[in-house]
């Protein structure tokens, strides 16, 4: 993952796929939070429509409050924390198209009375609809964009209530509403993009070895969790180097063990920086390292580790070159039933390098 950037909390685009499939789960699970909550509170509020409102318009209300009810019931059951982004976005749109249309519905209806005294004052309420939905953006970490394009419907429905409801000549008492309104969305809009740009700092901090900086065991399994559903889904390649720096102990015996470290952080300096796009550095443990190559085929994946070896791993304490032994395996061509099958095979070949007098690779059975 790149160092982040201010257009992270403006795009989504370039954000790593773990951000993308953690914040996508986070989001749902809010959704559903919220979904819960208005299934549970819109249809009981009939209560109170019913001791204040004429019954005709009671019962017009309670029907669009039933309708509301079981359109939240079906988007907490239809909705799961499944770490996709679009079906994220869809989660949101749905959470924050139910009410906003009750509210265009009911702002209609209630118009249509003539209210006083105490119903007047509850038929208010209804009015706040449209900020209880955009303070609720607050809780969600989106980029600017995303908070733009779930914000601007709800604020042009406010004005287009104000419009039927008024004429044009109406809009005036509106203003000063709805200026308020977009203040609490520009509020709203920066506190959830303030949670997004903690979350970023929280996720790359999980993911990433305290020595090198590159992706930690527990991350790169998950990547490959990830990558290996994404190909298995669209039938296309996926191809992993495992790599073993050789002789890596003597470093540590003959020079130390900060030496050691220095030599990690340099041999992953170097293999990070002649990554393909898309590829992505994982550290499994001790001098063992993972590449995980989504779209690739064997090879691809061939010719991308022969780049690799060509630049070179760096240099030991004494002036040597580090060298490594390496093991490649490729989804389709080694008929791997998940990604930890891909992985043995890939570290089976890795061993087979080995032995075979190390500084070589090994990508067929």
């Amino acid at each position: 993952m790149n160092e982040p950037r201010p257009g992270w909390l403006a795009f989504s685009r370039e954000h790593s796929p773990l951000l993308t499939r953690r914040r996508a789960m986070l989001v749902v699970n809010r959704v559903r939070l919220f979904a819960v909550l208005f299934a549970v509170v819109t249809p009981l509020w009939s209560v109170v429509d019913f001791l204040v409102f004429p019954f005709s318009l009671w019962g017009s209300l309670a029907l669009m409050r039933l309708l509301a009810s079981f359109a939240f019931a079906f988007l907490l059951a239809g909705f799961h924390p499944r770490g996709n982004l679009p079906n994220a976005y869809r989660a949101l749109a749905m959470l924050f198209f139910i009410p906003t249309a009750f509210y265009i519905g009911s702002h209609t209806l209630l118009t249509s009375y003539h209210l006083t005294g105490f119903s007047a004052a509850i038929s208010a309420g209804y009015a706040f609809l449209p900020f209880v939905l955009l303070s609720g953006l607050s809780i969600f970490p989106l980029t600017l964009l995303e908070n733009l394009l779930i914000a601007s419907p709800i604020l042009m429905a406010q004005g287009a209530s104000a419009f039927l409801a008024q004429g044009a000549s109406g809009w005036s008492p509106f203003a000063g509403a709805f200026w308020l309104l977009v203040l609490i969305t520009g509020v709203s809009m920066l506190a959830g993009i303030s949670q997004l740009a903690f979350m970023i700092a929280l996720v790359r901090q999980a993911n990433r070895d305290p020595l090198t900086g590159v992706f930690s065991r527990k991350s790169g399994e998950e990547m490959l969790d990830l990558q290996f559903n994404i190909a298995s889904r669209g039938n296309s390649p996926m191809a992993i180097a495992f790599i073993d720096l050789d002789h890596f102990k003597s470093i540590n015996d003959s020079f130390g063990h900060e030496a050691g470290d220095q030599v990690l952080i340099g041999v992953t300096e170097i293999i990070g920086a002649n990554l393909r796009r898309g590829d992505t550095l994982a550290r499994w443990g001790g001098e063992e390292f993972v590449v995980i190559m989504p779209n690739t085929d064997l090879p691809q994946a061939e010719a991308a580790v022969a780049r690799l070896r060509a630049i070179g791993f760096g240099m030991r304490p004494n002036n040597l070159s580090i060298t490594a032994s390496i093991g490649i395996a490729e989804r389709i061509a080694d008929a791997s039933a998940d990604w930890k099958a891909l992985v043995e095979i890939a570290d089976q070949r890795m061993y087979r390098a080995k032995q075979g007098g190390r500084d070589r690779v090994v990508s067929t059975d």
